[in-house]
């Protein structure tokens, strides 16, 4: 049933980017017309066009080119199935699933800059959490903004978890120590640690990023178990530099792409996930905490193809 419906809010989501896929690269495919130099251009152009990346959209040329010359493909109404089958081969998904503690605690830490919407997929985290019949805590670690604070725990109320939280201004670390400590002696199944709207650029407040994960990891020496990058979509290639910053201060094992309904360049995704060793486990799909699911690459493809 989950699968039914989020197939739907998938392709739902995937609107813009179909219509940009299926009726820009229509255009190329003029009855008759040769995989020439200029046909070649042109896809090139449309693809980096939708955020699908230049060293991702240089492998599926040339995959292409090889495929003409061997006679693989011979008609122009096979492109569109071969390009699908391609970006399915060269996005071998790596391993998606939250990688959880066997034996008690699972310790999530959620990153990302302002306004890329992290709270918000954190809520949608949560709530998917718990409908596995998981115990999630939230830490408000995210101490800088106390509107921060007063967002998720709305979304704490809404979704039904537990918030453990701290006046605004608190040390950021000492918050989610404390919430480690609750969520073990409450017997938690995951808790999942807020952060600051931390600026790529701003060093202090990476710096105090790491403190979090070193003070996560003394309490616990496996925490935390994943770190998880929030993304927004809708800033296209500047999110494979953000992912670059981060990944340079903590150890980033996955990636939320949030806001995944909001852009016609969802090719974004293809970028991300070719480009970094880092692979995307969640894509958010909408402005509720039910809009969002695990990121499978032959899902994604076929639904972004689907006319």
């Amino acid at each position: 049933m989950f699968w039914q419906k989020s197939l739907e809010k998938l392709k739902a989501a995937l609107a813009k980017t179909r219509k940009f896929f299926t009726t820009d690269l229509s255009k190329l495919f003029r009855i008759g017309r040769k995989i020439d130099q200029k046909f070649l251009e042109e896809l090139e152009e449309t693809l980096i066009m939708s955020d699908v990346g230049v060293p991702t959209t240089k492998q599926i040329l040339e995959k292409l080119k090889f495929a003409y010359r061997e006679k693989e493909i011979e008609s122009q109404e096979a492109i569109l199935q071969f390009l699908k089958e391609t970006l399915k081969g060269l996005l071998a998904q790596k391993a998606n699933d939250i990688q959880f503690e066997k034996n008690g605690l699972t310790v999530i830490l959620v990153v990302g800059v302002n306004g890329c919407g992290k709270t918000t997929s954190i809520a949608k985290l949560a709530y998917y959490l718990s409908q596995q019949n998981k115990k999630v805590f939230l830490a408000a670690s995210d101490t800088f903004r106390a509107a921060a604070i007063e967002q998720l725990e709305k979304w704490a109320q809404r979704v039904n978890v537990t918030l453990i939280r701290q006046q605004s201004g608190s040390d950021p670390a000492a918050v989610a120590y404390d919430a480690l400590e609750s969520a073990l002696a409450r017997k938690a199944d995951v808790l999942i640690v807020d952060t600051a709207g931390r600026l790529h650029t701003q060093k202090n407040l990476m710096q105090e990023l790491s403190k979090i994960h070193r003070v996560l990891s003394k309490k616990m020496p496996q925490a935390p178990h994943e770190t998880l990058l929030v993304l927004d979509a809708t800033t296209g290639q500047n999110a494979l530099l953000q992912a670059k910053a981060f990944k340079e201060v903590v150890s980033v094992t996955g990636l939320f792409l949030a806001k995944l309904d909001g852009t016609a360049k969802g090719g974004v995704v293809l970028a991300i996930q070719n480009q970094l060793d880092i692979p995307v486990k969640f894509i958010g799909l909408g402005e509720h905490y039910e809009d969002m699911e695990p990121f499978d690459v032959q899902r994604f493809v076929d639904a972004m193809f689907t006319v």
